[in-house]
């Protein structure tokens, strides 16, 4: 039955379906799948395809997401953004060794920040990016249902850390959508196979999952309906990408391109790249490939094609081999394979992995569709339909910390399974900071202001240090019976300090329901100001650091370094003071470009006069 609800704004009346629906956010491919008439189906688009291309493209004039955002990486590729998921919830230092893997412009100010993306003068979080993917698949499956849709489930790689997890879930908030439960992409590729649903049957099942942009493979243990991850091993730069690349260097060598064109001239090598993989689909049917580009013919064929990526696909055996070896587990306790993603339909990686297991694999199944059809059918069981599948008691409400600037920073998400415990290390903003007050909020909004307060303590004696500098784990322990604990101590010291704070903190349903439907209706807002005061934050950083950076090296630099690097800083510190958060990025990154060939010459010269008259 389907609700009704009002748009205060136009004043229409929508409906809205109680279906919950079930996302596969990958790297390359994303899909949105529902239960229909008792059975998990992924939704098409008008071009009967259900996979749509997790691929962004930013014009003046509005944002195209999937096939049409697709044809843009050719005539377009500095403003065309793909492979977002490879960015969440990383750091520049996470990212800065692969960077030249992308044709858009990835921020790198050399501090921990999670990582920006530039668009012409505007800059984007991979959280905001995703959820442009997000809003596209809601709008598909709202055209089918012809009503609103506002809840879901998302899959991640199982490898996914807590910040990943969190980040695909602040996507998914600002899509519009209350992410209900964020599942293991294997965990949803099994129930899509209908492993697990009979409760009375205790298997162990390994999922390889080999995509566009990432390859894992995890090992399951199922038992009385639960899944339990017992290890996980992979390459989150391993995929078909990589095969493509490996025909796309085959035919370099072969026809003699001049990789300097390659380098300068990206809508050609995007052309190549995309024609290499035609190549790879057609090789998975047919014994050889051809085409001409620029008047040039390329031509491949099958045992060529194998040859090139034989190396690849035995880096996948090795991850198996560590993943049964992390698990304590032989080769002859796996029960069932289950292959997902659209990169297993090249047949000499189904030969092999069936060949290193010693059993046929499960790939019945679309191998693009199943995670999402597994989610669906995780989404189902939330909604009641399905009694067979054990759910865990779960967190109603986010649960996490006050950071610098009155930002809530979610430490344990809501729809976490109970008991709980997870942590987050953090340090502090000021130097010589001895003290640090941890505060406790409940709530989905993105300031604190808005949640819910549960408690507050002091962790006291932290040595005084260089902000930044002291290590500080703060822990929440929620156990069965909804009593939380928090942990805050300084790794370098020993320094702790702890809180409990008591079951259900006092709301009721009513309440809570407000609080979520608040969450969802401001994502919006929240976000935009989440990202300015980050932004701020990361620009006051910055600038305390170039002022430290400048003292400390006064006898080294020249005048106008010194008057330059001032100059920098100080245009940094003014637009600190206003509200435009791509101004404060535009002028860190104008800082760091200055400033990154200086720091180096400083930190060769004080290396140098460090280890003068030591012998080496």
């Amino acid at each position: 039955m389907a609700k009704i609800s009002i748009n205060m704004k136009e004043g229409d009346v929508e409906k809205e379906s109680d279906v919950i629906i079930g996302i596969d956010l990958g790297t390359t491919n994303s899909l949105v799948a529902y239960i229909k008439d008792g059975k998990a189906v992924a939704i098409k688009g008008s071009n009967k395809e259900a996979l749509v291309p997790s691929i962004i493209h930013f014009s003046k004039e509005d944002i195209l997401v999937g096939d049409a955002a697709k044809e843009k990486l050719i005539s377009d590729p500095s403003n065309t953004i793909f492979s977002v998921k490879r960015l969440m919830g990383k750091s520049y230092g996470d990212v800065d060794k692969v960077k030249e893997l992308f044709s858009y412009s990835i921020i790198d100010d050399d501090t921990e920040s999670l990582v920006k993306i530039k668009v012409g003068e505007k800059y984007y979080t991979p959280i905001e990016l995703s959820a442009e993917i997000l809003k596209e698949l809601k709008k598909r499956i709202e055209k089918e249902l012809d009503a609103k849709v506002s809840k879901a489930v998302i899959t991640v790689p199982a490898y996914f850390n807590d910040a990943q997890r969190q980040a695909t879930r602040d996507a998914g908030k600002l899509a519009g959508l209350d992410v209900l439960r964020i599942v293991n992409e294997p965990t949803a590729a099994s129930l899509a196979y209908g492993i697990g649903q009979d409760a009375e049957i205790e298997q162990t099942i390994a999922v390889y999952d080999l995509g566009g942009g990432t390859f894992d493979i995890s090992i399951l243990k199922i038992h009385i309906g639960i899944f339990e991850v017992l290890s996980t091993n992979g390459d989150t730069f391993l995929g078909g990408d990589d095969f493509d690349r490996a025909i796309v260097n085959y035919w370099i060598e072969k026809n003699k391109i001049d990789e300097a064109k390659i380098a300068s001239d990206k809508s050609f090598g995007q052309s190549l790249r995309l024609m290499a993989e035609r190549a790879k689909k057609q090789l998975s049917t047919t014994d050889s490939f051809s085409a001409t580009l620029d008047g040039v013919e390329y031509s491949i064929d099958k045992k060529t094609f194998q040859d090139l990526i034989q190396p690849l696909v035995e880096k996948t055996i090795d991850s198996c081999k560590m993943a049964l070896k992390d698990a304590k587990l032989d080769k002859a306790a796996i029960d069932h394979v289950v292959m997902v993603g659209g990169s297993t339909r090249v047949p000499l990686v189904n030969e092999s992995v069936g060949s290193f297991f010693g059993k046929p694999v499960n790939n019945s199944l679309d191998p693009d569709e199943v995670v999402a059809l597994g989610a669906a059918i995780q989404a189902d069981v939330l909604a009641g339909n399905q009694k067979d599948l054990l759910l865990l008691d779960i967190t109603p409400l986010s649960l996490g910390i006050e950071t610098v600037g009155g930002l809530m920073d979610t430490i344990i998400p809501r729809n976490n399974k109970v008991p709980a415990r997870a942590g987050r290390n953090y340090t502090t903003s000021v130097d010589g900071q001895t003290n640090l007050k941890i505060a406790v909020y409940q709530g989905e909004r993105d300031l604190i202001e808005h949640n819910r307060k549960l408690g507050e303590f002091i962790l006291k004696g932290i040595p005084p240090m260089p902000m930044g500098l002291p290590k500080i784990e703060i822990q929440f322990i929620l156990n069965a019976d909804g009593i939380l604990t928090v942990k805050a101590k300084e790794l370098r010291s020993n320094v702790e300090q702890e809180i409990e704070i008591k079951s259900s903190y006092g709301l009721s349903e009513e309440e809570m329901a407000l609080m979520l439907l608040d969450s969802i209706k401001n994502a919006e807002s929240d976000m935009n100001a989440r990202v300015l005061l980050e932004s701020r934050n990361e620009g006051n950083n910055v600038y305390k650091s170039t002022l430290r950076f400048l003292a400390q090296n006064d006898h080294i630099l020249t005048d106008e370094e010194k008057a330059k690097t001032k100059d920098f800083a100080e245009a940094l510190n003014t637009t600190i003071q206003g509200d435009d958060k791509d101004a404060i990025n535009q002028a860190m990154e104008a800082l760091n470009e200055y400033t990154s060939p200086i720091a180096h010459k400083a930190m060769d010269l004080n290396i140098k006069d460090a280890l003068k008259g030591k012998k080496m």
